[in-house]
């Protein structure tokens, strides 16, 4: 059994979803693990992590929109404000959602179906820097 890790880091231009799945196929296929488990992991609490479609960006605006509305930000709605109005609001829309994934990897590759990409979804409105850990264990 073999282990290999690694830290990727996405540049966000603020709220969205970032598609990652090329750089996390590469690194994959890169480590010489043929089959095994995949493990990411954002280090960030007003972000998360998704398996998406990534065919049509319909259905990332779709999704943005709807996280809007089902938690919206606003000055006075939240206590906790200390970075912003859109703080809070970043750390409800991580804890609905998640921050880390677990794919199986094949033939050197994550096993993703057709049209699922990896994405990061940032909650801030200001570009950020994430890190996002990759640990792949396998054979």
């Amino acid at each position: 059994m073999r282990q290999a890790t690694y830290s990727l880091s996405i540049p966000t231009q603020g709220q969205g979803l970032y598609e990652c799945t090329d750089e996390v196929t590469r690194w994959s296929r890169q480590t010489g693990i043929d089959r095994g488990l995949l493990t990411v992991f954002v280090q960030h609490t007003s972000a998360s992590l998704l398996i998406q479609e990534n065919a049509d960006s319909d259905v990332r605006a779709d999704l943005e929109a709807f996280f809007s509305r089902l938690v919206p930000e606003g000055v006075g709605r939240y206590r906790h404000q200390s970075e912003g109005p859109d703080d809070m609001p970043a750390h409800i829309r991580g804890a609905l959602t998640q921050t880390h994934l677990a794919i199986p990897v094949d033939a050197g590759s994550p096993s993703l179906g057709t049209w699922q990409g990896v994405f990061l979804f940032e909650h801030r409105r200001a570009p950020q820097t994430r890190q996002i850990l990759l640990h792949l264990i396998g054979e």
